[in-house]
């Protein structure tokens, strides 16, 4: 009988572990045009072009705050900060690590999203807040 119930609950144990492990993935998403709904985005991911993000790699955060006004969050983290911009158009998240030269943070990486959460280019989101 310790044999059957030992049985029982190793069977048990692996049919969790392989449910478990059973779950589906979800699909990446690509990259929404600032100006078309997310329902008729391609499908395909869109390459970023580098004006926009040329303005913002590199820079620290007065340049930022100068180019896009106070960000709608400011996360300071252990190593680094996020700063994140909003406009009509998009979200832009900005993460500023030290350089390593002098120590002063600056914009190593951005994502961009809209509101509703579908990811939009980089670049066309950083060009929109600044036309604002």
């Amino acid at each position: 009988m310790k044999r059957f119930a030992s049985v029982a609950i190793a069977t048990m144990m692996l049919t969790a572990c392989g449910a478990a492990s059973a779950e589906p993935k979800r699909p990446q998403s690509a990259p929404v045009p600032l100006d078309k709904p997310a329902a008729t985005s391609p499908t395909a991911r869109t390459a970023s072009s580098s004006k926009g993000l040329d303005a913002v790699m590199g820079k620290d955060m007065g340049t930022l705050v100068r180019m896009f006004g106070p960000p709608r969050l400011d996360i300071i983290e252990v190593q680094g900060r996020k700063l994140q911009f909003s406009g009509r158009a998009c979200i832009l998240d900005a993460y500023l690590y030290p350089d390593g030269k002098n120590g002063a943070e600056i914009v190593t990486h951005v994502d961009a999203r809209r509101s509703d959460g579908a990811e939009v280019d980089r670049a066309q989101c950083v060009n929109a807040l600044m036309a604002r």
